[in-house]
């Protein structure tokens, strides 16, 4: 006997629930698969800045350091990164007896300069050099240098139109008040 007449003779023999048993068991036939079609990627999310805090004395600094040195009229402690122009200068003149604070920018109006025991509004000129800075002129004994040279970690120095220039109270600034007061 041949293995095909074995199967149809088998066949015969079962019985029709037999059938649907068997028939019952095999898998149904699978649906094609979807090819995954690759979906562009998302653009990465950025998330949003936090706030700047509302406190002064939470804002970053200002990136540099204070330098001190000397010249014909008198000394003067200058803040900002090396290779680049000053941001903020504190400069004692000997001959006029005053302390002039500047900071870089053409902007006339007022400074206000913010410490942790005092606060004040200034007036400020433009120097007249290049690069442009504005200036505040203080007599040696002014109660803000004091204010700004011990100020706890930072001051601030604000003005419309300009960025506001966080400042450590370095001990530079200390020594161009001390040379003024002499």
């Amino acid at each position: 006997m041949t293995v095909t007449r074995f199967s149809t003779r088998l066949l015969l023999r079962l019985s029709p629930m037999a059938l649907l048993w068997m028939a019952a068991c095999v898998a149904p036939p699978r649906a094609p698969t979807p090819v995954d079609v690759p979906r562009p990627a998302a653009a990465p999310t950025v998330a949003p800045p936090p706030p700047a805090p509302v406190d002064w004395q939470d804002w970053p600094r200002t990136p540099g350091t204070w330098s001190y040195g000397r010249d014909a009229r008198g000394s003067r402690a200058l803040f900002g990164t090396p290779g680049q122009d000053a941001l903020a200068v504190l400069r004692c003149d000997l001959g006029e007896r005053r302390i002039f604070l500047s900071r870089s920018g053409t902007a006339t109006s007022s400074f206000a300069i913010r410490t942790t025991a005092l606060t004040r509004s200034v007036t400020a000129r433009s120097t007249g050099g290049t690069p442009p800075y504005v200036a505040a002129a203080f007599a040696p004994n002014d109660p803000l240098l004091d204010a700004v040279a011990f100020s706890r970690g930072r001051f601030v120095i604000e003005q419309a139109g300009m960025p506001a220039l966080v400042l450590p109270p370095y001990a530079e600034i200390g020594r161009v008040i001390e040379d003024c007061r002499g």
